[in-house]
């Protein structure tokens, strides 16, 4: 299951489409120490990826759509017997033109050298400023070399714009071999879920279970978890980002899961909460049903056209209803939402994009004041939850919440594609 040449070929023609005569530079992701000489598992940027494919660090992709020859020119790292002994095989200057497709290929040291000539005649050059603080300085001092000679040749970039406009819409439109790889990942990611679930027994630690979550991925083909795996029980099921994972599961616990798989560099997101001893008591059943109806109301609003946040504010407003049925909050509905009242127990959006990222590229507003309207192709989680901390502050004039809802934490999540009539619920096989 891989994404041909055929494909990056059509996203790069994209991007020539957009950037006219300008020209377009693209940096690897930097390797990152672990400790000491030790580096974690190497990672390729997102966006270099999405229109390259290819997975070396100190790499550098440059898009020059005006050039005769040299429309996409890759950086890489040369053949080196000795350094692939230790780390691994390289493609090489050779391998990165006959496998990748790129029109010209040079060593990475003699980038400074070599992009003048592209830039020389370009109108404006688009870069993102990332990660990488001395390459985002390099770019800087470049275009400050060329602006100088502006004048002597008439015309040279003028501007220094950011890619993630040109390159995130695109990638929010998931093509028919980006949607079969995340399948996949959802796919194991589910079945992952369910061993978990399997596992769980009280008595047990949380990174028992974690250990079955991560082994799965593997074992199924997966790179690996998409994210460190959340394995939350009691009132760790509060901490929304919660990765210790080293508490014993005890009677009367509930255990949030909150784990995906990672599979082609592409990444399901699912959550489960479940009662470790398989029964809920009142209270956690009361919160799980109020969590359960908003997702699924949600879930129902998602169809093309919809603008983004509606899917959050139906979610919240089932909440706010719920708790005030409850007694945990009191007062006016609109009041407490307009007022956000309702942020101590729920304090997140209500999902986020899927894809090559787990919080996928793409802005949420078109501006200030207008959403990004849903499209047929658009991957989104739906996860409301409701938190009730130990150390929960209500809002003012808010109820002091009994101690018997004290350390309930709830979330639902399900990762659903739009297509042109409503909404698939790719994880719709693990049971909630």
């Amino acid at each position: 299951m891989i994404i041909e040449q055929s494909e990056y070929r059509q996203r790069r023609s994209k991007v020539f489409e957009k950037i006219g005569n300008g020209v377009a530079i693209f940096r690897s992701a930097p390797t990152a120490v672990m400790h000491n000489d030790v580096d974690y598992i190497y990672r390729q940027d997102s966006d270099f990826y999405y229109l390259t494919g290819y997975n070396e660090p100190d790499s550098i992709a440059v898009l020059v759509p005006y050039h005769p020859d040299h429309k996409y020119i890759l950086f890489v790292q040369p053949k080196d017997p000795l350094k692939e002994t230790w780390t691994g095989f390289l493609w090489g200057l050779e391998g990165a033109q006959e496998y990748f497709g790129a029109d010209k290929v040079y060593p990475i040291a003699d980038f400074a050298k070599e992009i003048i000539q592209y830039l020389s005649q370009a109108e404006r050059i688009f870069y993102h400023l990332g990660r990488d603080s001395a390459f985002n300085l390099q770019i800087i001092s470049i275009w400050q070399s060329v602006l100088a000679g502006n004048s002597r040749r008439g015309n040279g970039p003028i501007a220094l714009e950011d890619t993630n406009h040109i390159v995130h819409p695109l990638r929010q439109v998931k093509s028919e071999a980006e949607l079969a790889l995340i399948r996949r990942a959802i796919s194991i990611s589910i079945e992952a879920h369910k061993v978990a679930r399997e596992s769980a027994q009280v008595g047990k630690y949380e990174y028992e279970v974690q250990a079955d979550l991560d082994r799965y991925f593997r074992l199924r083909g997966g790179q690996g978890p998409a994210y460190p795996s959340i394995v939350a029980s009691g009132k760790n099921s509060c901490t929304l980002h919660y990765v210790e994972n080293n508490a014993q599961l005890s009677d009367g616990d509930l255990l949030l899961i909150d784990a995906g798989c990672s599979y082609g560099y592409y990444n399901g997101d699912l959550t489960r909460t479940f009662a470790v001893n398989g029964t809920f008591s009142p209270e956690q059943q009361a919160i799980y049903d109020i969590v359960l109806e908003a997702q699924l109301k949600a879930i129902e609003l998602v169809k093309p056209g919809i603008p983004y946040n509606e899917v959050h504010n139906q979610a919240v407003e089932i909440i706010v209803e719920g708790l005030l049925e409850l007694g945990l909050l009191i007062g006016n509905k609109e009041e407490i939402i307009t007022q956000g009242h309702y942020k101590p127990f729920y304090m997140h959006n209500t999902g986020h994009w899927l894809g090559l990222d787990v919080h996928d590229a793409g802005s949420y507003k078109s501006n200030e004041n207008t959403w990004q309207s849903l499209q047929s192709g658009n991957i989104l989680t739906i996860e409301p939850g409701i938190y009730i901390s130990p150390n929960i502050t209500p809002a003012q004039g808010q109820p002091e919440i009994p101690e018997s809802w004290k350390g309930i934490g709830i979330r639902i999540e399900d990762d659903i594609l739009i297509n042109s009539t409503g909404a698939e619920v790719l994880s719709a096989d693990l049971p909630k």
